[in-house]
């Protein structure tokens, strides 16, 4: 059973302005499909526009909230899982609150005074989606509001702890600090390598917390990206997922195992030198409404059932289950209740 406080996530909060946009706004603000980014300030008045030219919807995300919680909709156990990161004290920040609750969620959020809600423009075309995230508030989230003790709490009590590799860009400390305790107590730690730009450009403390990390997350295009970053001149993904998961450890305690998604192509698991690789269940084109927040509903079920100590095939179709139902709803949303069996 999934005890309460079992799995402790820490992220950026963002609520998602999704829309289903064309082509042309696509390249005004120079945006590419399929990908997440931080918004420059060229990238500034699109967030406006979008509510002027789109229908847009308001839906509350950010990568690890979203995993968190799906892992929470899948395990239906009141407060199994809890998360931090940083809002602002405002209407989209009380928004946040209500959502988290009402997902069953134990939130303890730093409230910054000074700086908005961070939000992420989701432009959809054709299924595809691609992110611009407007960090605000989510960007000061400090590592003194980790030690408090009520806070602090919550990673004792957590036996798994969950962080997107979007949260280097902001709190690198944080991450430390959790991931040192982890590796101290024999706790289960793992991370997203999240974005790109993640593996490009925050390389350096990506690196520092890759020795403590039990599972490591990702997706094709991100793992390709940091095996150009590494040098490691192949694009193959089985590799690339081998050499993840044969990355030095920090703890000797658990082996580390990569899970690589692929879209609608199988997910590659690799542990003990060995890549196994899952099919996952194609949806028909026309059930796909958008794949926002697809790969955090994928961790999500896998989590989900990991805490429930779980043999890894039946991880994987946790997973991959969250993921088809999220892809068939708009944003990272999902029914009153699971059918998953």
């Amino acid at each position: 059973m999934a005890s309460e406080g079992v799995l402790l996530g820490m992220g950026n909060p963002l609520l998602d302005i999704s829309a289903i946009v064309d082509q042309s706004f696509l390249e005004k603000y120079g945006i590419t499909l399929n990908n997440a980014i931080l918004a420059e300030d060229k990238h500034k008045p699109m967030y406006e526009e979008m509510g002027e030219k789109f229908n847009v919807e308001y839906i509350a995300g950010g990568a690890t909230q979203n995993s968190i919680k799906v892992a929470q909709w899948m395990l239906q156990v009141p407060g199994a899982t809890s998360y931090m990161g940083s809002i602002g004290k405002d209407k989209f920040g009380e928004e946040m609150k209500k959502n988290s609750k009402l997902a069953g969620v134990n939130v303890h959020y730093y409230e910054d005074e000074t700086t908005p809600t961070g939000t992420c423009a989701v432009c959809v075309l054709g299924g595809e989606r691609s992110l611009v995230a407007n960090l605000a508030a989510a960007n000061c989230y400090k590592s003194e509001h980790l030690k408090r003790p009520e806070n602090w709490a919550l990673v004792e009590k957590a036996k798994y702890i969950y962080i997107a590799g979007f949260f280097l860009t902001v709190s690198p400390d944080s991450i430390q600090l959790v991931a040192e305790h982890a590796a101290a107590n024999n706790k289960i730690f793992s991370m997203n390598l999240s974005a790109p730009f993640i593996c490009e450009f925050f390389k350096d403390v990506q690196e520092k917390a890759l020795p403590y990390t039990d599972f490591v997350f990702g997706n094709e295009t991100e793992a390709r990206t940091f095996s150009k970053v590494h040098g490691w001149e192949t694009d193959n993904v089985e590799e690339i997922a081998l050499k993840i998961s044969q990355w030095p450890k920090a703890s000797g305690t658990h082996k580390r195992i990569t899970v690589i998604t692929q879209g609608a192509d199988p997910v590659c698991v690799a542990e003990d030198g060995k890549v196994k690789k899952f099919p996952v269940e194609l949806l028909p084109k026309e059930k796909l409404v958008d794949t926002n927040g697809a790969g955090d509903a994928f961790v999500g079920g896998f989590l989900s059932q990991l805490i429930l100590e779980k043999p890894i095939e039946e991880c994987v179709r946790g997973g991959c289950y969250a993921a088809n139902v999220v892809i068939q709803r708009s944003g990272c949303t999902y029914p009153d209740k699971p059918d998953f069996h």
